[in-house]
Formats: structure tokens, C-alpha cells, sequence
């Protein structure tokens, strides 16, 4: 970790832990909801919109959980600046829940897709600040010296 970045090993830990609490919730919930599912209706419908955005959540948690580890990778010096900026990049057109296919599924699996959804909107935005983060530009810090020392040469004349 030759420069600083704009995301601190801390963060990226608290984020991997919320991170693995909620594919967990999600795997057990959409499992769950499958056998329910299948015991309990012959809807078709039903059935597939469960499948669907089971599929989306699903998929949803682990772009963010290998964006998370690479992040994580790069904490602990395996991976270089170079390819963690190269290599891990999140999407901002992640796979969203369909209105039409959501409205019969339980509201407990609704909230649950909605707090995916949230989460998934907070490490890109993360993720498209980082990439802003320029490491090769002066911090502010060097800036302000550069400033000072030119205006003490200039007084000094």
C-alpha cells in the first residue's frame, strides 16, 4: 500500500461483515421461501417471480462480496493499487426487482430484496468515489506547503 485511498481497511471489514450477514439472510430466506412455495401454491407465476429475484438478490450479493474482497485482498497487500483499480469495478446497473413480478411475493422477502438493493447502492457509490480518487494528484496537505513555501519566497524578495 504504496498511497493512500479513500476507503480505510476498517470500513471495508464492517462492510464484508454486513456484507456475509446478509447473503446469509438472504440464502436462508429465499430457501426457505422455495419449499414454502412449493408445498403451498401450484402458481406458476409465483413460483417463477420467487425464482427470479431470488436470482437477482443472489446475484446482487456477490458482485458486492468479491468487490468487498478484492478491496480486502488490496488491505492486506496481495493485491497491488494497479489491479485492484483495473480488476474491481461494480456496476451501477446492478440487477433491480421487477414491479410486476415482486408484488406477490411475502413483504418480509420485499424488505429484504429493498435492503440488498440499498446496500448494493452504498458500495458503488463507494466504488465510483474511489475510482475518482486520483492517487498520482498532490493531497491537500501538499497543496497547502507548496502554497505556504511560495508565499514565503515571495515575501522573502
Amino acid at each position: 500500500m504504496s498511497t493512500a485511498i479513500a476507503i480505510n481497511p476498517r470500513i471495508i471489514e464492517g462492510l464484508y461483515c454486513e456484507a456475509l450477514v446478509l447473503s446469509d439472510e438472504v440464502r436462508e430466506t429465499f430457501d426457505l421461501s422455495r419449499r414454502e412455495m412449493a408445498l403451498l401454491t401450484e402458481d406458476d407465476a409465483a413460483r417463477v417471480a420467487l425464482t427470479c429475484e431470488a436470482l437477482r438478490t443472489t446475484t446482487r450479493m456477490m458482485h458486492a462480496l468479491a468487490w468487498l474482497l478484492n478491496h480486502r485482498a488490496f488491505c492486506m497487500g496481495e493485491l497491488s493499487e494497479f489491479q485492484l483499480r483495473r480488476n474491481s469495478r461494480l456496476s451501477p446497473e446492478y440487477p433491480q426487482a421487477e414491479p410486476s413480478r415482486i408484488a406477490v411475493l411475502k413483504p418480509e422477502i420485499l424488505a429484504l430484496i429493498a435492503t440488498t438493493e440499498r446496500f448494493y447502492a452504498r458500495l458503488v457509490r463507494l466504488d465510483r468515489d474511489w475510482h475518482r480518487f486520483d492517487p498520482a494528484a498532490p493531497s491537500a496537505v501538499s497543496r497547502l506547503r507548496e502554497r505556504l513555501s511560495q508565499s514565503v519566497g515571495v515575501a522573502a524578495n
